[in-house]
């Protein structure tokens, strides 16, 4: 196993802690109910003093805003609703005052219907774009080309009566496919990469990676069996889960197209990219993949751990097995919550000292680790009553699958009122009533709050290079006892976390061990060369090697 890796400053993306920003839900400047770019601003200082090393903010660029800005109408603008560009000039200048890195979200898999290159597209089958978007002639029946399904629900294809073709849409309807077979769609994705490194941001998430190409010959999926079906990607009601996606998605010219993508980042000494793999049958083995060799994406993350599997001692520990068999080479990004999935405090019913261990085990987690806005306050899921909802996804499957809403609704930075502190107008989404009762700023206050565990388990994975750049041997899942030694360049972490609300035991590993994490709540090696953990307790203890 790898010892702690020899790092330089371009190398700021390993073992990084990198806190997303769902800029609608964020703080609102202006009155309008929505978050803004000049909202985050003012609340950098915020951000700084948790010890985060970089910033990921969700897609701010003009949109219909039909997907919430994941359908992009204009690559190179800001959205009028969040701002200007001047207003993120001045957001990367101020974050990087405060030593915080800037990661935006590239959406290159797809477009609004609104975007130019489309509406010139589906004007005829001749002219400069007529094949940047995956087009198809229908069978002779006049179905759709193939059985491939939208996540959204239903068939992939929508009919254009002006082309008398249909066009793909992994997502909405109103979020066509980019046709990434043709050279012209590639260098266009590339210069605006160009574009946005130019104006100085540190990286990009990529969304839906293995998107990016579709299979050209346009084959049907094949069914898959109810036994491997699963909800990772998917609700369970959806029919996506009924097809195994060997053709729509995870091509083998994905690659090729990443290294185009990351000889440009290398371009500009510093950047990085994370990408985004959705697949709930191979997500490890494609993050081994796609950041295997160090010429393609710097680190991804998968679902394992954004699943609603109960993140418990067996299925961790498999986990990060499987991920050490598939990515060798690799480097994860973990994530427990973000906008697109219940927050893992609701997912996974945590108490508050279960919420205290899982940020403890994410800053132990070999990789970098992303939070959620919100995870370090510990909110759990907003009920968001189905007239409030926004969310499309949610609207098309309610009441069994309720959308994306209840992670996304505003930070909840104060009490004076039922806005939070997050807007003077009306907010976007309604403020959950137990958010209001622990906001921010009563969080400040109060020294045993979750949000000082955070900065403190933030802390302490960053005065520790085995736990930021450090690979990591022995890992054991014993009952409800997760444990795994992480390696320094000259010492070395045991890592052990209750993962139960019940006390447990286990052996030492042979060596010296020294106490350290008391601040986490760490346990004390027993002199008997046992380990007795309380309900939901962490231990972790030092040797010189």
């Amino acid at each position: 196993m790898h010892r702690a890796l020899n790092m330089n400053e371009n190398d700021w993306w390993r073992g990084s802690v990198i806190y997303q920003i769902y800029p609608r839900s964020f703080q609102d400047s202006n009155g309008d109910g929505i978050g803004d770019l000049p909202g985050i601003i003012s609340r950098l200082p915020y951000i700084a003093s948790l010890g985060v090393d970089a910033i990921w903010i969700s897609p701010f660029f003009v949109s219909p805003m039909r997907d919430f800005g994941y359908d992009v109408a204009d690559y190179c603008d800001v959205d009028p609703m969040f701002g200007t560009l001047s207003d993120f000039d001045l957001l990367i200048d101020v974050a990087h005052k405060h030593s915080i890195k800037v990661i935006i979200d590239l959406v290159l898999s797809h477009t609004s219907s609104d975007h130019p290159w489309f509406l010139e597209s589906k004007q005829g089958r001749t002219g400069p774009r007529s094949d940047w978007y995956v087009w198809a002639d229908p069978k002779p029946d006049g179905t759709p080309p193939n059985n491939w399904l939208s996540i959204f629900g239903g068939t992939a294809w929508q009919w254009n009566p002006r082309r008398e073709q249909y066009y793909l849409h992994n997502f909405l309807t109103s979020q066509p496919d980019l046709n990434l077979h043709s050279e012209g769609v590639q260098q266009a994705l590339l210069d605006v990469t160009r574009f946005w490194l130019e104006r100085g941001v540190d990286g990009f998430r990529l969304d839906v990676i293995n998107f990016y190409f579709h299979d050209a010959q346009l084959r049907d999926n094949p069914a898959l069996s109810p036994d491997r079906r699963n909800a990772d990607i998917a609700p369970s009601v959806n029919p996506y889960n009924h097809q195994e996606h060997i053709h729509s998605k995870n091509q083998p010219e994905n690659l090729a197209f990443l290294r185009r993508f990351r000889a440009l980042l290398d371009e500009y000494p510093g950047r990085t990219c994370v990408g985004e793999v959705g697949d709930a049958q191979r997500g490890l083995e494609i993050l081994g993949e796609y950041t295997s060799g160090g010429d393609k994406a710097h680190m991804c993350y998968a679902f394992e751990f954004l699943s609603e599997t109960q993140l418990d001692a067996a299925h961790a520990a498999r986990t990060l097995r499987r991920l050490d068999e598939a990515a060798p080479e690799g480097w994860a990004c973990w994530a427990f919550s973000n906008h697109d999935v219940p927050r893992h405090a609701t997912r996974w019913n945590l108490t508050p000292a279960a919420l205290r261990l899982h940020a403890t085990l994410m800053m132990c987690l070999r990789g970098s680790a992303c939070l959620y806005q919100g995870e370090e306050l510990g909110f759990g899921e907003a009920d968001v009553p189905f007239e409030d909802l926004q969310d499309p996804y949610g609207v098309e499957f309610w009441p069994e699958y309720k959308g994306r809403d209840g992670c996304r609704t505003p930070i909840a930075w104060s009490d004076k009122d039922r806005k939070g502190g997050f807007t003077g107008g009306k907010p976007w989404l309604p403020l959950d009533h137990e958010h209001l009762l622990h906001p921010a700023e009563r969080q400040e206050d109060d020294p045993t709050a979750i949000l000082h565990h955070y900065r403190r388990a933030i802390a302490f994975r960053k005065a520790h290079e085995a736990l930021q750049s450090g690979g990591h041997r022995a890992i054991e899942a014993e009952g409800s006892v997760l444990s795994f030694i992480r390696l320094g360049e000259d010492t070395e972490l045991f890592c052990a976390f209750n993962l139960s609300g019940e006390p447990a035991s286990l052996d030492m590993p042979e060596g010296r061990w020294q106490q350290v994490g008391q601040e986490l709540g760490s346990a004390r090696p027993g002199v008997d060369g046992r380990l007795h953990l309380g309900p939901w307790q962490p231990c972790i203890a030092m040797r010189h090697v």
